[in-house]
C-alpha cells in the first residue's frame, strides 16, 4: 500500500426517530428515542457489520438519547463496549428546532429562502454557523483519530456530524454539503492517512 492509514471510521447514524420520518429540524439530546423503525434499522446495520467480520477495536457514540440506544444495540449485537462522546453533538438549530419546513415557512416567513441562497453564512437565531460546525466536528476527530493510530473504529452519531466529517475530508463547499444525503441507519466508512482522507463508501443501508 502507497499510503500508510491512520485510522479508519466507519460512521452510523442514528435509527429513525418521530423527528426523522417527519423531516423535522432538531437539536435536543434528550428527545426523541428510537421508535420501532429506528430500532430495526440499527438491529439490520449491527447484524451485517457482525456478519461482514468488520474489525472494531472501539465504538464511540454521541451523547443524545437516540445515538447512545443505537450504540447500545450495536454493542451488544456485535459484543464491543462503547465509549459516549460529550461533545459529538447535532448542529444547533435555534429557533429552528421541533419544526418542518413548511412550519417554518409560517412561522418564519423567508427565513427558508435564506437558508438555501446562502446556506454557508445563513443560520437561524440560536443556531450554529456551518462553518464553526464543521471545525468543531474536525477538531474532535482529528483528537479521536491520534489516540487511536492504526485502529479501526465506529461512531454511532448524527446526520450532520456525518455530512461534516465528508465534507472536511473531501473539501466539499459548505454551501453544497446538505445535498449530502445519510438516511437513518446506514453506515459511511472514511479512511484517513498523515495528510488527506479517503471516502470509502457513503449512506449504505443493508438490504
Amino acid at each position: 500500500m502507497l499510503f500508510k492509514r491512520k485510522c479508519k471510521i466507519t460512521f452510523i447514524r442514528h435509527g429513525a426517530t418521530i423527528n426523522t420520518e417527519e423531516n423535522r429540524f432538531f437539536d435536543d439530546e434528550s428527545y426523541p428515542a428510537l421508535n420501532a423503525n429506528g430500532r430495526e434499522e440499527i438491529e439490520k446495520i449491527s447484524e451485517w457489520v457482525k456478519n461482514k467480520g468488520l474489525k472494531i477495536d472501539k465504538i464511540y457514540s454521541s451523547s443524545a438519547l437516540r445515538t447512545v440506544q443505537s450504540a447500545r444495540i450495536l454493542s451488544e449485537i456485535c459484543n464491543c463496549e462503547f465509549e459516549i462522546l460529550p461533545d459529538l453533538n447535532s448542529r444547533k438549530v435555534g429557533i429552528w428546532s421541533g419544526l418542518t419546513f413548511a412550519e417554518i415557512d409560517k412561522k418564519y416567513p423567508n427565513l427558508k429562502d435564506k437558508y438555501h441562497e446562502d446556506p454557508e453564512n445563513f443560520y437561524p437565531e440560536g443556531g450554529e454557523p456551518a462553518k464553526e460546525y464543521n471545525q468543531k466536528v474536525a477538531n474532535i476527530l482529528n483528537n479521536i483519530i491520534e489516540k487511536n493510530l492504526h485502529k479501526r473504529l465506529i461512531i454511532v452519531t448524527h446526520g450532520e456530524v456525518i455530512q461534516a466529517a465528508i465534507a472536511n475530508a473531501l473539501n466539499i463547499p459548505l454551501g453544497n454539503q446538505f445535498k449530502v444525503y445519510i438516511p437513518t441507519g446506514s453506515a459511511t466508512q472514511i479512511s484517513y492517512f498523515e495528510d488527506f482522507a479517503s471516502l470509502v463508501y457513503s449512506a449504505y443501508l443493508p438490504i
